[in-house]
């Protein structure tokens, strides 16, 4: 049995949410810089330049790259094999309060009803799932709500079918328009029931650009759709253009007979995520 303490789980998130904030994963980073050189419209072109000169401003100078540093959500993986001295939950949340007092971020989360703001980012969105060994891995991503809002889930008919789910996730995204911010990342959960197809979605959003998924008959689905998305001509910022997604990353889970259950999370071009293993 490890043992890790409270502390340490704390500091690492703070880490991951100042470093999150200010940099872009370099998967990201390489595929933005892709789309500059590929870009038809003059005009979509301009936009990418002006998006790769901002993610380059706010990494050399240390501050978030958008204003909406948004709600955190943090996947922890914990090794059977760690024992902590005290709570997960109130150590992460501690280590994003620390992170976006100490990093001058945008205090974004707030009461649903009342909309009084908490003041501290906290709660953050927490899920956990235990695994052999004795490290912790966490994930953490600020959530801005500019692509959160344009997220989609539907119970789809069994007889839709895949083609059902394609024209789902494609209707999705153009109805989004240019309010998420893209080019962007489109995370597609298919299967498990109602609140697990929206988790595969997410969990679709942290995996590197340009990884497909390892099974040839989802991996097909990605490519087309990635195709068709990017033939809808919404373009950078909306402003027109063949790059409208930089990817679109599918997750599957067996469902029932009965349910055919899709989600679509979508990610702005500030792609922001960090992980850590202690």
């Amino acid at each position: 049995m490890r043992n890790i303490s409270k502390e340490e789980i704390k500091e690492k998130v703070k880490e991951l949410c100042i470093l999150s904030a200010y940099r872009l994963p370099r998967d990201v980073e390489t595929a933005l810089r892709g789309a500059l050189k590929d870009e038809k419209s003059a005009l979509g072109k301009e936009v990418l330049e002006h998006i790769v000169k901002n993610f380059e401003i706010a990494a050399s100078e240390n501050v978030p790259m958008c204003q909406d540093t948004g709600i955190t959500v943090v996947f922890v993986e914990m090794g059977r094999d760690v024992s902590l001295d005290g709570s997960l939950e109130d150590a992460i949340n501690e280590g994003v309060r620390e992170g976006y007092r100490e990093g001058y971020l945008r205090k974004s989360v707030c009461n649903p009803i009342t909309r009084k703001n908490t003041g501290d980012n906290t709660p953050a969105v927490i899920h956990v799932r235990i695994t052999e060994g004795d490290r912790v891995k966490i994930a953490v991503a600020p959530k801005g709500a500019g692509s959160e809002n344009m997220s989609r889930l539907r119970m789809l008919k069994p007889s839709d079918g895949i083609p059902g789910v394609k024209d789902f996730v494609v209707e999705t995204v153009k109805e989004a328009g240019g309010n998420p911010c893209p080019p962007v990342v489109v995370g597609v959960g298919i299967g498990g029931n109602f609140e697990e197809a929206a988790l595969l979605a997410k969990k679709a959003l942290f995996r590197p650009l340009g990884k497909e998924n390892p099974e040839e008959e989802v991996a097909s689905v990605e490519r087309e759709l990635l195709e068709r998305i990017n033939r809808l001509g919404i373009g950078p910022m909306g402003f027109g253009g063949v790059t409208t997604a930089l990817a679109v990353h599918i997750e599957t889970l067996p469902c029932h007979i009965a349910s055919l259950p899709v989600a679509v999370n979508i990610q702005c071009h500030a792609d922001r995520h960090m992980e850590a293993v202690i």
